[in-house]
């Protein structure tokens, strides 16, 4: 550019932390050969379908349809002309046995409709509480997705990042580098339609239709040979018998005559030489052995052209627990004070008989002599525990840590 100015692509690239490759196209073109198995992956977040259904219901408390998701494969610049310019994007990578970027995106308008039910207001603000909420909800199909690959020893220890959910202009969601699988699932909740995108990097993708039997089918086309056409290689890479029959005076060792053997049944010709009065003038009927006595069996036991064995590459972990920048970030809040209490129970009262209490009254609460009490961490319940006494001081020990499931449910 002439005069120094940057375009609209460049500032959203700029904005989203991605390489345009110098803002050229060209980047696009070497991702020309990418072929996911957009069937496979299909199937596989179609029969989620029900669980997806089944969790938004569980989380809310209303009825949800959920429409047959459809899969496409497209870049960040195909992505960014499905969704809405404001999003909430929530963040949540595979980090074990796959490896990659993984993301949902929801328009706020939906998130606000999700968290409303949730926490039972109406137009509720899209603050640090509803993206909580929604990080929530889309983590339990996170999980759900995560069993289902697990079973059957397909991905043993699949695990993601904790969810992260932002509200923010389209051009700063981080999509996955290059092309992608893009999953829209339509979604309808009182009489209103919505989508929820889902988008998994390529190598993710390709590992989750490994898993389940599919796969990209690229070899073909590059001129690769495949581990089935290894495998017919090393097992009928055998001569066809050319029907000869050489005498070589005995001294031919066995080259495995079914396959491999073109000398075995080889005979000269009778040429019409005239009889010269010599005893024999076949040229091939002596040779000598040449020394071929020592040479080694051949046969297709001992034959380097066997059928190879071929198994998937596994690639180590890349992240172990925190990374150093979400450990320095965590840092940050460490001597930040926070508020526990532990609550014995609760009841509710009418203002005449609060006013009616004097010393000696008794309040019943809500919890039975010897149950759990609740501890709670900035007025939010986090864990359970049980009533004990330390040198004449009250404590409790914690016996149970509430599930994020758990604690979404007691914002009703």
């Amino acid at each position: 550019m002439s005069d120094g100015a940057i375009s609209q692509d460049e500032i959203d690239a700029l904005l989203a932390g991605v390489d345009m490759g110098g803002f050229s196209s060209s980047s696009s073109s070497s991702n020309d050969s990418v072929n996911i198995d957009t069937a496979t992956i299909e199937k596989f977040v179609g029969d989620l379908s029900d669980s997806l259904k089944n969790n938004l219901g569980t989380m809310t408390g209303a009825t949800f349809e959920v429409g047959k998701p459809v899969v496409e494969v497209v870049d960040r610049d195909g992505a960014l002309k499905k969704v809405p310019e404001m999003v909430v994007s929530i963040v949540s990578d595979f980090n074990t046995a796959l490896v990659g970027e993984h993301i949902y995106i929801l328009s706020p308008d939906f998130t606000q409709k999700i968290t409303g039910l949730v926490n039972n207001e109406p137009n509720p603000e899209l603050d640090d509480m509803a993206l909580s909420v929604i990080s929530e909800v889309v983590s339990s199909h996170t999980g759900t997705e995560i069993t289902q690959l697990s079973q059957g020893g397909k991905l043993p220890g699949l695990a993601s990042n904790p969810a992260d959910a932002n509200h923010a202009p389209k051009a700063m969601v981080r999509f996955p580098q290059g092309k992608f699988a893009f999953v829209s699932y339509p979604v309808t909740v009182d009489g209103s339609s919505f989508t929820i995108w889902e988008a998994f990097a390529q190598e993710v993708a390709d590992g989750i239709a490994t898993s389940l039997g599919g796969g990209s089918q690229s070899s073909a086309s590059n001129g690769a040979l495949s581990a089935a056409d290894l495998a017919g290689l090393g097992g009928g890479m055998g001569m066809p018998n050319m029907g000869m029959d050489m005498s070589m005076g005995g001294g031919m060792p066995n080259m495995g005559a079914a396959q491999m053997n073109p000398m075995q049944t080889m005979t000269m010709p009778n040429m019409g030489m005239p009889n010269m009065g010599m005893p024999n003038m076949n040229p091939m009927a002596q040779m000598p052995v040449m020394g071929m006595n020592n040479m080694p069996n051949m046969s297709n036991q001992n034959m380097a052209m066997v059928t190879p064995n071929v198994q998937a590459l596994q690639f180590p972990n890349l992240q172990h627990g925190l990374t150093g920048m979400e450990q320095g970030n965590i840092g940050l809040i460490m001597d930040v004070k926070m508020e526990m209490t532990v609550e014995l129970g609760r009841t509710k009262k009418l203002i005449k008989e609060i006013l009616g209490m004097g010393e000696g009254t008794i309040i019943e609460l809500d919890k039975l002599a010897g149950e759990p009490v609740d501890i709670l961490v900035n007025h939010k319940a986090i864990a359970k525990g049980e009533v004990v006494v330390i040198d004449e001081n009250f404590g409790v020990r914690v016996t149970e840590i509430l599930s994020p499931m758990e604690r979404v449910a007691d914002l009703h």
